[in-house]
């Protein structure tokens, strides 16, 4: 693939005004699926959590998943909006390869929630309010698997296999009105949003919202217009962006595209693009159709969907406090500074130290975990953070440093076992035979061995130089392969020279 002209990113705002909109999918974790009573899992054998509807055979008829409903509800909720009195599915028709019917099950003209407004925080504390067109429920489509082409792209492929487990699953689709006003935080403002978006589901309990997994997808809009322009230029939709740092890329890069074709004389072509992980550009996907393009028409086997106003009263006092409030609590409850909690928050783990510390882990211990080393293997293998561990996990490794049974060294050790998938902590530990040797009788004949190789260093400390153990603790570590607590070798050090 031909890389594509880029400008530099400062001279593209100077130039043009990028304006922003994101459409951000949202699985639900509902027990089974949008219109049918297939579970709804993760991780099974393809084309096994199929009924008839999510395969379109004829005579199968969708109904829909009420608990789907609540959750689609309290979301929009969640997002400041309105809750339709009566809201419709519709059909959406376009080439599906990966929905049996070839159409999808959307909501179109009449959504379940409209008009609604999130605050999003930067990593400087500025508050950015994004305003929210509508929430509306879907379903998803399946999963195609291409075979024989580049790094699993169709382009080259022999041919594809289609998974139909995730064809019907609950969605809910968060589309944002045009964003003004981003200029050179358009990047940022991109992850900040989608991270914010991803902190609101995981506190209602309604998605896993695990990016990786596909649970939590935005599609990034990008246009840009001449500096003192009204008219909006024309945008491109990258689909499908999975994590925080590329949907951040996505949008620097696009902005860049964008700027490079247009100060050239070329004009932007309206249409979806890819975004390429492994390259960090996009790539031409298909035009972009309007909404009359996909022939929309309301559901005829569904009925409106009416929610009892005393539903959405229940629902709205059932809600958690707003994530900014969050935010500042959980502050106040860790006793961090600004700085150490802007650390958590910049680094997209807020979720993540909250339940590492929910299972057990000291506030510090839990931050310095998955802001420091969680946080450096993620950035060696180009991954989130939030991809290579559970935090119940690290609790349960902290509780082994606490123990004394892993020193910070081993432990940093036992985590790379665990981001390789070697097993639980303790499983690790037994495997690796890493488990600090805590019999002085050990210790106690590995300092002797230290000290018959070093026969100064006993008349040092005896002669109040104590820091020439040292010299005695680092040979001890050596020959106990860092399985020894350092703290408890000095003390033995010291033992043998008061003798």
């Amino acid at each position: 693939m031909m890389a594509a002209a880029l400008m530099d990113f400062d001279k593209a705002l100077e130039l043009y005004e990028p304006v922003l909109g994101f459409e951000v999918h949202v699985e639900l974790n509902t027990k089974t699926k949008m219109f049918s009573a297939a579970p709804n899992s993760f991780g099974r054998e393809p084309n096994t959590d199929l009924a008839p509807v999510d395969l379109g055979l004829p005579g199968s008829m969708p109904v829909v998943n009420e608990q789907a409903v609540r959750y689609s509800i309290s979301l929009g909720l969640a997002l400041g909006c309105s809750i339709a009195a009566s809201s419709r599915f519709a059909r959406k028709n376009y080439f599906y390869p990966d929905l049996g019917k070839n159409y999808q099950i959307s909501q179109y003209d009449e959504p379940i929630a409209y008009e609604g407004q999130v605050e999003v925080e930067l990593a400087d504390g500025t508050l950015v309010q994004i305003p929210i067109e509508r929430a509306h429920m879907e379903e998803d489509a399946g999963k195609l698997t291409h075979v024989g082409g580049a790094a699993g792209r169709i382009q080259g492929a022999a041919y594809s296999l289609v998974d139909y487990n995730r064809a019907g699953v609950p969605l809910v689709e968060i589309v944002t009105k045009p964003i003004f006003g981003a200029e050179h935080g358009a990047p940022e403002l991109a992850a900040a949003y989608v991270r914010t978006i991803r902190d609101i589901v995981l506190s209602l309990g309604i998605s896993d919202a695990r990016m990786e997994r596909g649970n939590l997808r935005c599609d990034a809009n990008v246009s840009l217009r001449p500096r003192g322009q009204e008219k909006l230029g024309t945008r491109t939709e990258t689909k499908n962006v999975n994590s925080m740092r590329s949907v951040e890329r996505a949008v620097r890069y696009e902005i860049r595209r964008q700027a490079a074709i247009l100060a050239a004389g070329g004009t932007i072509t309206q249409e979806t693009r890819h975004w390429h992980e492994d390259t960090g550009v996009t790539s031409p996907g298909r035009p972009k159709s309007d909404a009359d393009d996909y022939r929309y028409f309301p559901e005829p086997d569904l009925l409106p969907v009416v929610p009892a106003p005393e539903l959405i009263e229940q629902l709205r006092a059932a809600l958690p406090e707003p994530p900014a409030t969050r935010r500042r609590r959980l502050k106040a409850e860790w006793g961090f500074t600004d700085l150490e909690f802007q650390d958590i928050a910049n680094g997209g783990v807020l979720a993540e130290v909250e339940q590492t510390i929910a299972a057990g882990a000291a506030p510090t211990a839990a931050r310095k975990w998955w802001t420091g080393e969680i946080a450096r293997l993620a950035n060696a293998a180009d991954r989130e953070t939030s991809e290579l561990v559970e935090p119940a996990a690290v609790a349960e490794l902290q509780k082994l440093v606490d123990a004394g049974t892993l020193t910070d060294k081993l432990a940093r050790q036992v985590l790379e076992g665990m981001v390789a998938g070697e097993g639980t902590p303790q499983e690790i530990v037994d495997a690796r035979g890493l488990a600090v040797v805590s019999d002085d009788g050990a210790l106690i004949a590995a300092i002797d061995e230290a000290l018959a190789a070093q026969p100064d260093v006993l008349a040092k400390i005896r002669d109040g130089k104590v820091q020439a153990a040292g010299a005695v603790i680092g040979a001890v570590m050596k020959a106990m392969r860092g399985q020894a607590d350092a703290a408890r070798v000095r003390e033995l050090i010291l033992e043998r020279a008061a003798q």
